[in-house]
C-alpha cells in the first residue's frame, strides 16, 4: 500500500494545483469560484471529485499501511516506527489545517 500512498499523494498535489488555479479565497466569491470550476472549467467537476475522494482514499491506504506494519511487528524497529508516527501526525495536521479549518 506504500505505492498507492505515493500515487494518491501525487494525485492530490496535481488536482490541488489545478483547483488552486481557478479558486478564489475571498469570502464573497468563494462559492461562485467553486461553481465556476464545476461548470466552466473543462473537466473541473472531475478534478474536484478526484481531489475530494482522493483524500479519503489516501487516509484509507495510510491506515491499511499502518495496520500491516502492526500485523507484521514493524513497531519493533523503533527509529523507523517513530519516523512513521511523526509523518502520520504531520499528515493529520496538514489535513486539519487545509480542509477542516477553512
Amino acid at each position: 500500500f506504500g505505492s498507492l500512498l505515493g500515487l494518491c499523494l501525487l494525485t492530490q498535489i496535481l488536482t490541488g494545483l489545478f483547483l488552486a488555479m481557478h479558486y478564489t479565497a475571498s469570502t464573497t466569491t468563494a462559492f461562485t469560484s467553486v461553481a465556476h470550476i464545476c461548470r466552466d472549467v473543462q473537466y473541473g467537476w472531475l478534478i474536484r471529485n478526484l481531489h475530494a475522494n482522493g483524500a479519503s482514499l489516501f487516509f484509507i491506504c495510510l491506515y491499511i499501511h499502518i495496520g500491516r506494519g502492526v500485523y507484521y511487528g514493524s513497531y519493533l524497529y523503533k527509529e523507523t516506527w517513530n519516523t512513521g508516527i511523526i509523518l502520520l501526525f504531520l499528515t493529520m495536521a496538514t489535513a486539519f489545517v487545509g480542509y477542516v479549518l477553512p
